[in-house]
């Protein structure tokens, strides 16, 4: 049996692949995409494996019933699992229809030629086509999870330059988002909030639907939207009734110190072994031997985070009959489509979800409650399409954010210069929150409206999760190799506020924290940092993406004042290696200047050259505005990061030259690249201070106030 999750739920080619009756391919993948260019992947690998040009292959619009479920996009998976199910599948399809050639033809099938689909016997007029031998009838066969695919060296396609469909929109912005879609008769649906998460509407004007101008009021308990067919007016007069309703308490959040709660709340506590939490007794904190070398105990510092995308949730709703339309960009169109059924009493089968672009994101921002609550409004409104939009501060102050962390780490060096004790606590609130169908109502309970909704849905109590590099403890195990390791995850309950997945969950901190350490402990057994780090790797790619990261940097001489870090991990142990140097300077009024960065990685066979090396380039322009700028604001009374000002990201003015080197892997399994230079990016930019200034920054953001309080210190 496969360890592919997908093909485990999808065995047969016809639920990944077909051939139409107009000569193109079409390939179905489950995972959305959000940037990350997986629909160019999937065709790729489909073409190749088909020997079929890129442009005959067709991938299908991500919608539930016509696509394969393969859950959510997340933990950067989808090559792993929708590439692979895709490329045994097409493999499968090949060997299938060759023999059929073979009978059509008269020709066995080693002598057979396949060119853009066309199937020929060398030497002789007799072809045929995929198409024709199809017939347009589904093939009706499973996929063999051991078909034999292309060997490297008879690629044409993979790795190749190619440009996705779509390409051209995007930058000449006549892409249209889900933002953009109009529908005859739609209305524009605005939300009315409340101060915070705990307040409950107390008072609403009785007459004020009277005064609405042609709207309609929608309220469910203490939920509140205002529609109208014009949007602007629709944001108007949501203003109007956020003036005057009243909410209680008006008092919502516990804002002492998140540090202080996180190490102090109740929590449960696992041991992690080789990756996994496991049940059992925490064990007692360990010892450096009595002759090391170097020790070190330190404690590392992030707050709440946001996904913070350039352009707000927005969902359309459309009740027509007895059957809910809804297009999203979600990142997970069925168990979306589960929770909500469930959330509003309606079966499955007449609740349709349609993926449709929205702003990139990698996690649970506010996709899924947007499109639940565009879902209440239409259904309040059956007939009439429903456009909801979130605004910048509904973004900001109700997205699922990134859990608070600390990290304390303790680790000493022994006399013959390796790290001989490690010692790894982290303590954090859930990274796991999407909704999904489970016991007890969790999925609808994991939909914001139900908590305001009548009766009110609390989601419950959030469990430890138990995978391999899961959630707080993604790369809490280092992949070096220390003689004795004590790694315990505490996840802390009764935190103030909502939280879920961001981009690399737990790995961004607990990797920051590992690799200013190893950076730190090299310091102190007076070794250089990239030899301390090779000193404990075995694992030949690992050594190879450090080394190369290494001598890029490093090829230029270094000027006065300019400082050079590296990062290093494999994501989750298993997914893409990759190493990030950063050269960056501190001018007098203690800002951080980056100016270049080197990626170095290894994320097995490359299908999308161009796709790959954006995800890297992403990814850690995204962890520099994570380690630099951002932190979530509160009060007791609400959020206070409420926009670009008060909830700052990195721009293009500190945006550095960026040069990323792809070691080749061929033939090599597909490794998941999308959140593999979150960690590794942090650690760079924390060692390029320190190397700059002199001066260990524990806590994230690294901004001049915490820089001048880190000088004074």
């Amino acid at each position: 049996m496969t360890t592919n999750p997908s093909l485990a739920r999808h065995p047969a080619v016809d639920e990944w692949l077909s051939f139409d009756t107009d000569s193109s391919v079409v390939v179905r993948s489950g995972k959305v995409d959000i940037g990350q260019r997986i629909s160019a992947a999937v065709a790729l690998v489909a073409a190749e494996e088909l020997d079929v040009d890129p442009e005959r292959i067709r991938v299908a619009e991500r919608e539930t019933g016509r696509v394969p479920d393969e859950g959510y996009t997340s933990g950067s998976r989808s090559m792993m699992e929708s590439a692979q199910a895709v490329r045994l599948a097409a493999a499968t399809a090949r060997r299938h229809l060759l023999a059929l050639a073979s009978r059509r033809l008269a020709a066995p099938v080693d002598e057979l030629e396949v060119a853009n689909g066309v199937v020929r016997v060398p030497g002789t007029n007799r072809t045929t086509s995929y198409w024709q031998l199809a017939e347009g009838r589904p093939l009706a066969i499973p996929v063999d999870h051991q078909a034999a695919v292309k060997s490297p060296a008879m690629h044409r396609v993979l790795g190749r330059p190619y440009e996705a469909p779509g390409l051209t929109g995007l930058v000449t912005g006549t892409s249209r988002f889900v933002h953009d879609m109009m529908l005859p008769g739609m209305l524009h649906a605005r939300l009315v909030r409340p101060p915070h998460g705990r307040a409950r509407l107390d008072e609403l004007d009785r007459d004020i639907e009277s005064r609405l101008q042609g709207a309609h009021l929608v309220r469910d308990g203490s939920f509140l939207a205002i529609a109208h067919p014009d949007e602007w007016t629709a944001t108007q007069l949501a203003a109007r009734i956020a003036a005057v309703a009243r909410w209680s308490p008006e008092r919502g959040y516990d804002a002492g110190d998140i540090a202080e709660l996180l190490v102090t709340n109740p929590r449960t506590s696992l041991p992690v072994l080789d990756g996994a939490a496991v049940q059992g007794l925490v064990p007692p904190p360990i010892a450096p031997p009595a002759d090391a070398v170097a020790t070190l105990t330190a404690r590392f510092q992030r707050p709440y985070q946001m996904h913070a995308p350039i352009g707000p949730s927005a969902a359309l709703a459309h009740l027509d009959g007895d059957r809910l339309m809804l297009w999203t960009h979600s990142q997970g169109i069925y168990p979306l489509r589960e929770s909500i059924a469930e959330a509003l009493g309606r079966d499955l089968e007449s609740i349709r979800l349609i993926h449709a672009p929205g702003a990139g994101c990698y996690g649970h921002n506010g996709a899924d409650d947007a499109a639940f609550d565009a879902a209440l409004v239409a259904c309040a409104l059956p007939g009439r399409p429903i456009l909801l939009k979130w605004s910048r501060a509904d973004e900001c102050g109700w997205e699922p954010y990134g859990s608070a962390m600390v990290v304390d780490v303790s680790a000493g060096v022994g006399p013959d210069g390796r790290v001989a004790t490690w010692s790894h606590d982290t303590y954090s609130d859930t990274h796991g929150a999407r909704p999904r169908a489970g016991a007890g109502g969790i999925g609808p309970a994991r939909l914001l409206a139900s908590r305001f909704r009548e009766p009110a849905l609390e989601p419950p109590r959030a469990r430890p999760s138990i995978g391999s590099h899961s959630g707080l403890h993604r790369n809490q195990d280092p992949i070096y190799e220390f003689p004795t390791r004590r790694i315990v995850k505490n996840l802390v309950h009764d935190l103030p506020l909502r939280t879920s997945s961001l981009r690399a969950l737990g790995a961004f901190l607990n990797v920051l924290a590992i690799e200013s350490v190893m950076d730190e402990l090299a310091g102190r057994a007076g070794a250089d940092p990239i030899a301390f780090r090779l000193r404990h790797l075995s694992d030949a790619r690992a050594c190879r993406v450090l080394e190369v990261a290494a001598g890029r940097l490093g090829s230029k001489r270094k000027e006065s004042g300019i400082g050079r870090g590296f990062g290093f991990a494999q994501y989750k142990n298993a997914s893409a290696y990759a190493a990030v140097g950063i050269e960056l300077s501190i001018d007098e009024g203690a800002r951080v200047h980056l100016h270049r960065a080197v990626i170095a990685a290894d994320a097995g066979e490359i299908i999308d050259r161009q796709g790959l090396t954006s995800q890297l380039e992403g990814g850690l322009l995204q962890a520099a505005s994570l380690t630099l700028y951002e932190e979530v604001r509160y009060d007791a009374f609400g959020i206070t990061s409420r926009d670009w000002e008060t909830y700052p990201i990195l721009g293009f003015d500190n945006a550095p030259e960026i040069e990323a080197v792809l070691i080749e892997s061929p033939g090599e399994p597909f490794l998941g690249v999308g959140e593999a230079t979150i960690g590794p990016t942090g650690g760079a930019i924390a060692n390029a201070i320190h190397d700059a200034v002199g001066l260990r920054l524990r806590r994230v953001p690294f901004t001049p106030e915490a820089i001048r309080a880190a000088a004074l210190a």
